[in-house]
């Protein structure tokens, strides 16, 4: 991965198998990832591939080109904001900011981010400033506000 933030993006259909992938190996189960998908709730991280020499392109159809995905969250819109349903960053691409850039935009997209996970993990959601209490066994809840003067999206509420 380069050094540059990747680029932040709604999860298409043609990502689905990304996204599995990334999910699935960070051992994550995500009830209706498909639905989250369909409805747009799925951000994905990626960075531009560089293009082969031999003038083969060997880009996607969908005119983005080569991309590599990176990291995904998942996300639930609720009332006042969205909950996290998952996130997840390729093994060998953590500590580089992605799990950071997905949030950021989460946050910027939703306003309001809510999110429970186990408590190894407090470390990642402190960083981002989240408010962190812990639930029965071995659980955390954190909560991140959104940005001053921002708010949930408008995007409608599944």
């Amino acid at each position: 991965m380069t050094t540059s933030r990747p680029t932040i993006r709604v999860a298409t259909a043609d990502d689905r198998l990304a996204v599995a992938r990334i999910v699935d190996a960070a051992a994550l189960e995500v009830e209706g990832l498909v639905r989250r998908l369909d409805a747009g709730d799925v951000l994905l991280a990626v960075e531009e591939r560089p293009r082969a020499r031999s003038g083969h392109a060997g880009g996607t159809t969908d005119g983005r080109g080569r991309e590599r995905a990176l990291g995904a969250v998942v996300l639930k819109p609720c009332d006042r904001g969205a909950h996290v349903v998952a996130i997840a960053v390729r093994r060998r691409l953590r500590d580089r900011g992605v799990g950071t850039a997905l949030i950021e935009a989460a946050r910027e997209r939703e306003g309001r981010l809510v999110a429970e996970f186990d408590a190894s993990v407090t470390p990642f959601y402190d960083s981002l400033d989240f408010s962190v209490g812990r639930l029965r066994g071995g659980r955390c809840r954190g909560v991140l506000e959104g940005p001053t003067g921002g708010g949930p999206s408008s995007r409608r509420k599944n």
